[in-house]
């Protein structure tokens, strides 16, 4: 084999490799800003706050942000951060997680073409909803 060959080959290698490493570690997210609700500028992520329930601090609602781990080997932080970047692009201060279950996501084909049947696809899906701070932080 050439020069050329063998550093084509490497260069597979190591991008399938690297695909096979991340590729099952990923987050999916989907945001949504809410129609009516006046645009901030972009928040710092790592000042979002990820809450559980609705603060008693006087807020809006900005919008929803939905994360779909590709596996179970995804860690918490890694979807918190997920979380919290697309939150930031809304400038929210934090984010109220409302829903965190496994739930069918999608749906595929197996089988030969004379007795295929579907089968369900199950993922864990994160919902929160992006919220910015007004008034006092006393009140």
């Amino acid at each position: 084999m050439n020069q050329f060959t063998l550093r084509c080959l490497a260069l597979f290698a190591s991008v399938t490799a690297l695909f096979l490493v991340t590729g099952c570690n990923t987050v999916s997210i989907n945001s949504n800003q809410y129609l009516g609700v006046q645009s901030y500028p972009p928040s710092n992520p790592a000042q979002i706050q990820i809450l559980r329930k609705e603060p008693a601090r006087p807020h809006v609602q900005l919008g929803e942000v939905r994360a779909e781990p590709a596996s179970d080997s995804v860690s918490a932080q890694k979807i918190e951060a997920a979380l919290r970047t697309a939150a930031a692009r809304m400038g929210a201060d934090a984010i109220v997680i409302v829903y965190d279950r496994t739930e069918v996501t999608g749906a595929m084909l197996v089988g030969p073409w004379y007795g295929r049947s579907v089968q369900q696809i199950v993922g864990r899906v994160v919902v929160g909803v992006a919220i910015k701070y007004t008034g006092d932080a006393g009140s």
